[in-house]
């Protein structure tokens, strides 16, 4: 079976935008890629097909929340993740450690496991560097994360440190304990908004030799000035050579921000969260389907879009079906903002190859009107709170 491999192809000669792809035994994956997220073994509400169609080229699930239902050993015993929700390209699964850590009241840390009770059921539970690992294993997904602790970003320097130093444990433990060569573990480097920190992590995370790195516990609610501080310290002491990846951005300005400073890989929640409330990409900025001006328009959401939704219907459709509460609609404005998405990150890669990447990112910048930073923010707080207190519509 084809192991794990990243081809680093061109690094754009005016930013740090990188062009590669990893090879996985379910596929490659062209970066830089977004992955939509299946939290619970599904893309909400579309079909592994659709998403597919989408040009999606890999997917995100969750290991706490199928831990919990359906539980990994029934996954495992009906032929793994691959197979249990009908993908066949590349999978990668969160540890489940921001999940579990953000449980508030319901969780209990030490230095060697965390022990929770379920948001579901309230029984108790405890993972540990190595069951988070084991239980990735068993679902066989083509890159998992190593366990991590994920502090509260409002933390002070000391508890900050205290986190992270755990973290740095639970990633050598989660390496000593990981035997299954199919698949590739990533390291997370944390540390919080603090750039000593930062560094201490990315140099210690990277002493460890994972395959690729990823940067956690950002995009949780500080500012974007600090976001992209944190991320412009921690980048150049990750290795050239692997494959780096950002979790939890998924807006398309900051897609584009984070592209320049070299990253490769992202995941998040947002395009079908947001679609479910009516709010549709355009490449001038979020639009409300509900609104009024909707109402008789017969033209796309979005010209020269290539979505299914955009192909086949006007604006006025979907804002009906967001009236009157339709399913549909909800499906339709999911296809819509990823493709929007796959198709930007396409778009990017494209202008990285050839050479236009500054001028396209200038450009569609430019044009795209950014959601308030205190409103995105305050937004982004309800969404971890949301995250606290497991209110399952909100959380995917």
């Amino acid at each position: 079976m084809m192991k794990f491999n990243f081809d680093l192809q061109k690094t754009d000669s005016a930013t740090a935008a990188r062009v590669g792809t990893i090879a996985t035994p379910h596929g490659d994956i062209p970066t830089p890629v977004f992955m939509p997220v299946a939290t619970l073994g599904a893309v909400k509400t579309l079909a592994p097909e659709e998403v597919q169609a989408l040009g999606a080229s890999i997917i995100l699930g969750n290991t706490y929340h199928l831990y919990l239902r359906p539980g990994i050993s029934t996954i495992s015993k009906l032929g793994g993740l691959h197979k249990f929700m009908g993908w066949d390209g590349p999978i990668l699964t969160d540890s489940g450690g921001f999940q579990v850590l953000s449980l508030g009241h319901l969780r209990k840390i030490n230095n060697d496991s965390v022990v929770f009770r379920s948001h579901i059921d309230g029984g108790e539970h405890s993972f540990s560097p190595e069951v988070a690992t084991q239980l990735q294993s068993e679902l066989g997904a083509d890159i998992i994360m190593a366990f991590d602790d994920c502090p509260d970003h409002h933390g002070e320097l000391v508890e900050i440190r205290q986190s992270m130093e755990r973290t740095h444990r639970w990633a050598e433990r989660c390496l000593a304990s990981h035997t299954n060569e199919s698949q590739a573990m990533f390291g997370i480097v944390h540390g919080g908004i603090f750039p000593e920190l930062r560094r201490q992590s990315a140099e210690f995370i990277t002493s460890l030799d994972f395959p690729g790195y990823a940067i956690g516990g950002l995009s949780v609610g500080e500012s974007k000035n600090l976001t992209w501080a944190m991320v412009e310290e921690v980048v150049p002491l990750l290795p050239a050579d692997k494959p780096r990846y950002l979790m939890g951005v998924g807006s398309p300005e900051d897609l584009f921000e984070a592209v320049a400073r070299g990253i490769d890989m992202f995941d998040c929640v947002l395009p079908t969260r947001v679609a479910r409330n009516g709010s549709l990409f355009t490449s001038l900025g979020r639009r409300s389907i509900r609104r009024a001006q909707y109402k008789d328009n017969d033209a796309p959401v979005e010209d020269g879009c290539d979505c299914y939704t955009c192909h086949n219907f006007p604006a006025a459709y979907l804002h009906h079906l967001f009236k009157s509460e339709e399913m549909l609609g909800y499906r339709l404005a999911s296809i819509h903002n990823l493709r929007f998405i796959v198709r930007l990150m396409e778009r990017i890669r494209v202008s990285i190859i050839d050479g236009s990447f500054r001028s396209f990112k200038e450009g569609f910048v430019a044009g795209y009107k950014v959601t308030d930073q205190s409103i995105r923010q305050s937004q982004k707080q309800k969404w971890v709170e949301a995250q606290r207190n497991k209110q399952p519509d909100i959380l995917t």
